[in-house]
């Protein structure tokens, strides 16, 4: 487990000031925290980034700084079994969980953080795993925050041909005693290292570097392909999501932003689900692979634009806890994508960015 600090790479800065600290789990799981002050006032509340799969918290740097110019105090965390949070198997490169109930427990913890250390409003950005995480925890009403938005959400996993398939087979092998072997053909090597061209994640080759330089010098933190449990854990956590009811018990309003050549998860599952939501939309951008906030400037030039129509949403000043839904600020195109109201009709469907 990596020391309660931040881990500096000479072409990547983290913005400065922050602070970081262990914080553990009822279950006893030891988890990495970080959290910055705006750098701008008025103060506008709290952001909560939480990340993918394989993920730590130095690769946000960037998305935390333009937080920060916007007035946000910032809170994040590696998950268990990833980045600078502690980890269950011996060959620590796995990107290991063995139960969902795990990763609720972190995401538990997280929110408790929020409460205790940072001011409201609070809002969540969050991406893939940890958006359907989030989205999960929506529709049991255990995300006590005023704003979601929700980035590829791992709703449906792209990148397996027969998801029904190997579903019942990670649920063979785990009971069988393989849950912390990799996944057939999986090693150490972290996604984000492997070369630029024809990669699933971002568009952008300056971010890509970037990124693959810190994982590769990060070795501590970074970790390779998941293990049986985590892929059994995966579709359980789908599983939820995809029955009929699951969107419309999300109570959160809720921006859900999809990408338009993800290949890593499906983005017409993205689109069916949040058609569903009882107060939200998804936005499409068409041009963007998995990782949104890893992708160009003009990619995330129109995501910065959505997130400002959706965040914070309302013209009252700023409470000291979270607000209620409201009344969307945003207008135009946001106005089409949100609903104003628990009761309000779906979305119906998603309104797409070149």
């Amino acid at each position: 487990m990596a020391d309660a600090e931040l881990f500096a790479h000479p072409d990547y800065p983290m913005p400065g000031h922050g602070r970081v600290w262990f914080a553990q789990t009822r279950d006893g799981a030891k988890v990495r925290f970080a959290s910055w002050r705006p750098t701008v006032k008025p103060v506008r509340g709290t952001v909560v980034l939480v990340q993918g799969r394989a993920e730590f918290i130095e690769r946000y740097g960037e998305t935390a700084a333009e937080l920060r110019r916007r007035g946000f105090h910032v809170l994040t965390f590696d998950w268990r079994g990833q980045g600078g949070s502690q980890r269950f198997v011996r060959r620590e490169r796995k990107g290991h969980v063995g139960w969902l109930r795990h990763y609720e427990a972190d995401l538990a913890l997280a929110m408790a953080q929020m409460q205790e250390r940072c001011p409201g409003p609070f809002f969540v950005l969050a991406h893939s795993m940890g958006a359907a995480l989030c989205l999960d925890a929506a529709r049991r009403d255990a995300l006590p925050v005023s704003r979601l938005v929700a980035l590829a959400p791992m709703l449906e996993l792209a990148i397996i041909d027969n998801p029904r398939a190997a579903s019942r087979l990670a649920s063979v092998l785990f009971w069988f005693g393989f849950g912390k072997a990799f996944v057939p053909g999986g090693g150490d090597t972290a996604i984000a290292t492997k070369p630029f061209e024809g990669n699933r994640l971002s568009g952008d080759p300056v971010r890509y570097a970037r990124n693959s330089a810190l994982s590769a010098a990060a070795r501590h933190l970074s970790i390779g392909d998941p293990t049986i449990a985590w892929v059994r854990t995966a579709f359980r956590l789908m599983a939820r999501l995809a029955a009929p009811h699951a969107a419309r018990e999300v109570r959160v309003p809720t921006l859900v932003i999809a990408a338009g050549r993800d290949r890593v998860v499906s983005t017409p599952a993205i689109e069916r689900f949040a058609a569903r939501l009882k107060t939200g939309g998804a936005l499409v951008l068409r041009e963007a692979r998995h990782e949104i906030l890893m992708e160009s400037d003009p990619i995330r030039e129109q995501f910065w634009a959505a997130f400002d129509a959706f965040i914070p949403g309302e013209d009252a000043p700023l409470a000291a806890g979270p607000a209620s839904a409201g009344e969307p600020r945003q207008r135009g195109l946001m106005q089409r994508l949100v609903g104003g109201s628990e009761d309000a009709p779906a979305a119906g469907g998603a309104a797409s960015v070149p």
